[in-house]
C-alpha cells in the first residue's frame, strides 16, 4: 500500500476537524471535531510507522520497535482524558448558564454576567430611582 492513501485520508479528516472547530457553535460538536483532528494525527503516526519500519527492515531485520504505534497509544489515552475533562466542563457550564452554545457563552462573558446585571440597586447615581427623585426635588424647590 502506498503512503499517499492514509496521508490524504488523514489530511481530509484533519481539515474536517478544523472546519468543525471553526464553524460549529455547540461545545460538544467542537470537542468532537478536536477528536477528529487527533484521530487524523493517529492515522499519520501509524502510517508513517508502517512505512518506516518496512524501509528499516532491510537494514535492521531484528528491530521490532514500533514507536509510531506506541505514540498513537499515548495520544489515544490523552484524547480520552481530554474528552472526559472537556465533557465535565461543558456539563458544568450547561448547568450554570443553561446553554452549551459557544457564542452565547462568549457574549455573557463579555457583558459581565449577562442579563443579571440590570442596574437596579446601584448607588452610583445611574439608576432610574435616583434620577426621578432628583427631578421631583427640583420641582418642589421651584414651586416654593
Amino acid at each position: 500500500m502506498h503512503l499517499a492513501y492514509p496521508v490524504v485520508l488523514s489530511a481530509l479528516l484533519f481539515c474536517t476537524g478544523v472546519y468543525g472547530v471553526l464553524a460549529r457553535r455547540n461545545a460538544i460538536l467542537v470537542l468532537m471535531s478536536v477528536e477528529l483532528m487527533l484521530n487524523a494525527v493517529n492515522l499519520n503516526l501509524v502510517a508513517f510507522d508502517a512505512w518506516l519500519s518496512r524501509a528499516a527492515r532491510a537494514a535492521f531485520p531484528h528491530d521490532g520497535l514500533h514507536s509510531g504505534q506506541a505514540l498513537t497509544l499515548f495520544t489515544i489515552a490523552i484524547a480520552a482524558a481530554e474528552i472526559g475533562i472537556g465533557l465535565a466542563i461543558v456539563l458544568a457550564v450547561y448547568r450554570n448558564r443553561g446553554t452549551a452554545d459557544i457564542d452565547r457563552l462568549r457574549d455573557t462573558a463579555e457583558d459581565g454576567g449577562g442579563s443579571a446585571d440590570t442596574g437596579a440597586g446601584r448607588d452610583d447615581g445611574a439608576g432610574t430611582d435616583d434620577a426621578t427623585a432628583t427631578g421631583t426635588g427640583e420641582k418642589a424647590e421651584a414651586s416654593a
